[in-house]
Parts: C-alpha cells; structure tokens; sequence
C-alpha cells in the first residue's frame, strides 16, 4: 500500500466536513437565495446526494475494504478501460481542486489583497499544501483535528453577537410558494454534498475502522446543520439583500459592534475561510496525489507531489477568467459535472459490482 500512514475515524468525519463546509459558507448563501428566497435555510436538508453518495461509500468499503473507488473501476472495467475511466477521474479531481483554489484566491484578492496577483496568493497556497500532503495522511487529518475548534468557534463568534439584530420577519412566509423553491435551491448544494465520496479515497487508512460509519454520519449531520445554520442567519440579516453580495456570510463578521469597541471583524470570517480552505486543498491535493501515483503504479507518492501541485497551480487559472465566470460555472455545468462523476457513475457502477456479485453467487 502506497500509503503507510494511519488516520481515526475520528479524525476521518473531521476530514471531510472540514474538506466540505468552508467555500460553501463562501458562496451559497448567495446562489441558494436565487431560487429558494425566505426558504434557503431548508435547502440543505434537501440535499440527498450527501446521503447516496456516504451510501454508496459504505458499500463499497464492504466489499473492497483495501480499495477506493478508482480502484474498483479499474477491477470492474478490466485493464484499459478502467485505465481509461480512472485517467478521466484523475483529471477531474484535479479540476475541481483547481476550482477550489481559485475560490479561495479570488476571496482572498477581491476582499484583502486588492493588488496582489491572484497567481501568488494561488501560489502560495498550493505551496504549503504540498508540503502538508507531502508529510502524508496522518499530517492532514492532524491539521484537521487541530483546526476545527478554532473553525467552529469562529463560526459561532460571527453568529452570536448578531442574534439580538436578526430580524425574524424576513423568515415568512414559510414554504410561502410551496415545497419547489427550497428543493431548487438544494441543487447547487450537491456540489458539496457529493463531496463526501472522498470517504472513499480515505477509508482503507482508517485504523478504527468499526467508527467509521457513525463517524461519518455524525461529520454528514454537522454539515447539514451549519449550512442551515449560516442560511438563517444570513437571511434573517440581510433579507432581500442577500442575493446581492458576492460572499453574504462575510457581511455578518462587518456587522458585528460590540460596545462600539469590537467590531468590523472580517478578520475572523478571513481566518475561517484560511483555515478551512487549507484543509479542503490538503484533502483534494492528496486524494490527487494518491490517485495519480495509484493510476501509474507508483510506489512512493511524494515524488510527484510537487509536479502536481504545479499542474494544481495551472487549472486554478484556466477553470475561469473572472469571479463571476466562476460562480456561474458553479451554478450550472460544475454541479452537472459533480453529480454525474461523484454520485450518478458511483450508483450505477454499485447496481453493476451488486448484479456481479449475484451472479457469481
């Protein structure tokens, strides 16, 4: 195995929500208020794919506890074809890294850094990330379990102080045009929800392999509630606004007056978003790394870390030519894309290996 390093399924479940929750606080807010209004603050729980998508992990890791899901198309598809497909999934796990990355860069320039070159705030980035991956899964998942208390009580510090100035009004009518509006506005979120099928990519190096599943229901559940969360309360402050601000969640952290002495905290959501972007191209970076040295029969993966992350570099200024490209690519082809590679293939590839499995039965 390429990968000697061991992970907890503790650790695991903190993985994948810091892996997922981060560039979704950052836009859909924003794209969810497009099609569900007033009912944004249900369109997570209507996001099933997290739940097909954790399904079909599961099963998977039944039947092939030492494979991830590359490596059982390969099986399946026999030895070209499945070279064929995985070569397919590789280059789309880079893209959607790249995607990530230049979330992060355009947050960072059009927010911060108004004059720095979005290529050396990517760069960067990239950089310390390589080395992280470099120093294998137990480092990531590590970064992970140290970051995500600070995450999480960052989160809660731009929420609370602004509880006494929500306005519960923008909340109603509830379900005014029914159930659609809020399901249309779960759309664009199984991008994220999809996500989850880098449980796959992680599972075989879980060391207490017995928590995984209550591990990764509880890091699904979590994801769920602080989507919900951060909706309401983005509504409840912003109302009608919402839909009018790049990055809503980040109008919460300026809002924030305590005593007229502690406030204009963008600093906080900039730590938050930091951090967790961090850990989400840590995640995506080594599940690339792991895929790539897997596809050419490597065995040690830290030799082509850095090429990759090159490569990395490269797709995060060739996904868009502009912020607003992006978010509507988001909106619209990539969450196809996701759907369809991260959950759709996955499902019919389990109806094949299941109608297999019976057969040779």
């Amino acid at each position: 195995m390429i990968e000697k390093g061991r992970i907890s399924a503790s650790q695991l479940g903190k993985i994948l929500y810091m892996a997922i929750i981060p560039t979704s606080l950052l836009t859909t807010p924003s794209i969810t208020f497009k099609y569900a209004k007033q009912d944004m603050w249900l369109s997570p729980i209507w996001a099933i794919s997290g739940f097909i998508t954790l399904f079909i992990v599961l099963r998977f890791y039944r039947m092939y506890p030492s494979e991830n899901i590359i490596q059982i198309m390969e099986r399946i598809g026999r030895r070209i074809p499945g070279k064929i497909i995985s070569g397919i999934y590789l280059l789309f796990i880079l893209y959607v890294n790249g995607v990530i990355v230049r979330e992060y860069s355009e947050f960072v320039v059009s927010t911060f850094l108004h004059t720095t070159p979005i290529v050396v705030i990517s760069g960067l980035m990239v950089l310390v990330c390589a080395m992280a991956v470099r120093g294998g899964l137990e480092i990531v998942g590590r970064f992970a379990e140290l970051f995500l208390p600070i995450f999480i009580t960052l989160f809660l510090f731009n929420i609370i102080p602004i509880i006494a100035d929500l306005q519960w009004s923008n909340l109603f009518p509830i379900l005014g045009e029914g159930i659609r509006p809020s399901i249309e506005g779960a759309f664009v979120l199984q991008t994220w929800f999809s996500e989850m099928i880098i449980a796959s990519f992680l599972l075989p190096f879980v060391a207490d392999h017995h928590n995984a599943k209550k591990n990764l229901s509880r890091s699904l559940l979590a994801i769920m509630v602080t989507l919900s969360v951060s909706n309401l309360a983005t509504l409840l402050l912003l109302g009608e606004l919402t839909g009018y601000f790049s990055y809503p969640f980040l109008i919460l952290a300026r809002y924030i007056n305590i005593s007229n002495f502690i406030n204009h905290l963008e600093s906080l959501y900039m730590i938050i978003w930091v951090l967790g972007a961090f850990v989400k191209i840590c995640v995506f970076y080594y599940v690339t790394v792991l895929v790539a040295s897997q596809w050419m029969k490597l065995s040690n993966y830290q030799p082509i870390v850095y090429p990759l992350g090159l490569l990395l570099l490269l797709f995060s200024q060739w996904v868009a030519p502009n912020y607003q490209v992006l978010t509507e690519a988001i909106a619209g082809p990539v969450t196809l894309a996701m759907i369809t590679m991260f959950v759709i293939i996955p499902t019919l590839l389990l109806c094949i290996v299941s109608i297999v499995n019976r057969l040779h039965n």
